[in-house]
């Protein structure tokens, strides 16, 4: 391998090593008790701390395949460099800190490191021996950094150096970022069907790397739960459930500029026939691009049963043709064009202000965000070339003309 090789690979696993940060947290607070707390990139790469106050701080390395854990290696005493100062800083012996080395690495056998995995003999507390062996190993080097870890460790008193060796633990063979997805759905998502899996793992990790960013740009000063993950697995299942689907694009908006003017799509025409201000044809827009993303969405992770989509349409229309009819009622050919553009305005009216709240026309019972309803008709009403639902009374008969002229 060229040395241009290496430095782009470590420079990869460095980039890995910050994007392994967050990840690895929301492993570890599925694993934790609910009331155990995370900080990110505060003391260390992460602070966890239990329900009686207690603080871990982790070090995480996501190294290179194969690379192992030795006697003198970096990332174990530079982890121990951070720890001896938030020792120090934190009483020293009275204090409760723990200090946990997740690493990919695996440490190999020969190493005195093996001593601190969780498997090693479990010592008294004033057992010498770990400093013994971090004596012995410190004295075969003549690293300058690592060097200064001995001098800072060698500043505690014998006790102190007992206490602060014996508070460390090191979890080798952790697993890899590209491994934390399957691990958190196999053990942790098992009450949701497989086949949604992915989908509610995909949005979990959307809102923790919110989380996580609030955090680190101090957005957030209070740090994040394990209850909190809980809550939001919880509520996100809950909208794969046989009575509901999936809400994603709430609030979401379409790239580019809205032209209200110049829009020629068949829906927006019908709006601007019967005179609807441009601010609530822009409200239209957003209700057909939501609603049609929606439906792309559920289509895509296959949350539809057969036929669902179709017989839902079928069931809007005919609703819209009870009251179409009602509306229409009094009207000809011979009413006046302000009349028949008045009775339009109040059909959409309903569309536009009560469909979206009516149990009745829901999809499912409890998909209750009112533009799945609102765009729906808006895309019923965009079919080409005669639409299912139209809202000036003469509307199909002049597009109808039109179209035959045209043909």
């Amino acid at each position: 391998m060229t040395a241009d090789q290496v430095d782009r690979f470590s420079a990869g696993e460095q980039g890995l090593g910050y994007l392994y940060q967050p990840r690895f947290a929301l492993l570890k607070l599925f694993e934790l008790p609910e009331e155990t707390s995370v900080f990110i990139e505060k003391d260390d790469d992460l602070n966890f701390v239990d329900m009686g106050g207690r603080l871990t701080l982790g070090s995480l390395k996501h190294k290179a395949p194969g690379e192992r854990l030795t006697d003198l290696s970096t990332d174990f005493w530079k982890s121990v460099r951070i720890w001896l100062k938030r020792y120090k800083h934190g009483g020293r012996i009275e204090s409760s800190h723990q200090f946990y080395l997740f690493t990919t690495n695996e440490v190999s056998e020969t190493s005195f490191l093996k001593e601190f995995l969780p498997t090693a003999v479990t010592r008294s507390a004033d057992d010498p021996a770990l400093s013994t062996l971090a004596d012995a190993a410190l004295a075969e080097t003549q690293s300058e950094p690592i060097q200064k870890v001995a001098t800072e460790l060698h500043s505690l008193n014998e006790a102190e150096q007992v206490d602060f060796l014996r508070r460390i633990t090191i979890f080798d063979r952790a697993p890899r970022i590209d491994d934390i997805p399957g691990l958190i759905k196999d053990r942790h998502m098992r009450s949701i069907r497989r086949e949604y899996r992915d989908s509610v793992f995909e949005r979990l990790e959307g809102w923790w790397h919110d989380a996580a960013l609030a955090l680190l740009t101090g957005k957030r000063l209070s740090p994040i739960y394990g209850y909190e993950v809980s809550d939001r697995l919880t509520a996100l299942a809950d909208e794969y459930k046989t009575d509901n689907l999936p809400i994603t694009f709430r609030g979401k908006e379409p790239n580019g500029e809205i032209d209200t003017e110049n829009d020629d799509r068949l829906f927006v025409r019908q709006l601007r026939e019967i005179g609807i201000t441009s601010a609530r044809i822009r409200n239209a827009i957003l209700d057909y691009y939501r609603a049609y993303e929606q439906r792309s969405q559920w289509a895509r992770e296959n949350l539809l049963i057969s036929d669902e989509l179709e017989d839902y349409e079928d069931r809007l229309e005919d609703e819209w043709s009870r009251y179409r009819d009602v509306v229409f009622e009094q009207l000809d050919r011979e009413s006046a064009e302000s009349v028949l553009r008045e009775a339009g305005q109040k059909l959409y009216r309903w569309v536009d202000l009560e469909s979206g709240n009516i149990s009745s026309l829901r999809i499912r019972e409890r998909v209750t965000e009112p533009y799945v309803v609102r765009g729906c008709f808006h895309i019923l009403a965009n079919l080409t070339p005669l639409p299912r639902v139209y809202w000036h009374p003469l509307f199909l008969e002049r597009l109808r003309k039109l179209l035959t002229v045209s043909a």
